[in-house]
């Protein structure tokens, strides 16, 4: 059985970082179950392994952590829900790109619970949604907004670090780096595009989601 938790409030992030590596390590000996933990954190910014410190815009605006996951560098804030997956990847195919592939067909599941058509896009890690109400760029192509972000790393072959799908936050908190090293693409979120959604909302989209992507 997989633990869901839910923490209130905004979570320190040296704090979670602590947690989801002391999970991890007990869900490799055994001596814990997996775990599914949803928080919000304070505005911060991480960077991820591949991260190019030229893409950090604005230094100095908020926090920056050092992160472990994958990837490059992204924003945390308030209004954004993270989802720390700390699963059992070796009991669950020993496939890293299959594992990726899922947590990506989760954010699509949840979002497609609120009629958003998230899609995936070769060579950008993430979800993303073509926007249909805004002006063509210049080569005459939709554009396209970043809706949700996705970093794991793998220890034992357990996973850690996860998803962040954007609720509500305030998108001009983005423009402290460059996301995920892409710029020419924008970020949106549920409420950017018109959706009244909640955070509870989302919660219980996510573990409907969950079941049906990974099983129970």
């Amino acid at each position: 059985m997989v633990e869901w938790i839910t923490s209130q409030g905004l979570t320190d992030y040296d704090t979670a970082v602590d947690f989801m590596e002391d999970r991890a390590n007990a869900i490799a000996r055994g001596d814990a179950s997996e775990a599914i933990w949803l928080v919000e954190h304070p505005p911060l910014y991480t960077a991820g392994t591949s991260a190019n410190p030229r893409d950090l815009t604005d230094p100095d605006r908020f926090p920056v952590y050092d992160s472990k996951r994958g990837g490059q560098y992204t924003y945390h804030g308030p209004g954004q829900r993270v989802a720390y997956v700390m699963l059992d990847v070796g009991k669950r195919g020993h496939d890293v790109r299959a594992f990726v592939q899922q947590l990506e067909d989760w954010v699509i599941a949840t979002l497609a619970e609120f009629n958003v058509t998230g899609e995936k896009r070769d060579g950008r890690v993430g979800v993303w949604v073509v926007r249909d109400d805004k002006p063509l760029t210049l080569t005459g192509a939709k554009p396209e907004d970043k809706i949700a972000a996705i970093g794991i790393r793998l220890r034992k072959w357990v996973s850690f670090h996860g998803i962040s799908i954007n609720v509500e936050p305030q998108l001009d908190h983005f423009d402290g780096i460059v996301p995920c090293g892409i710029t020419e693409h924008g970020v949106t979120s549920l409420v950017d595009l018109g959706l009244p959604v909640g955070m509870d909302d989302v919660d219980v989209a996510l573990r409907k989601c969950f079941d049906q992507v990974f099983g129970a």
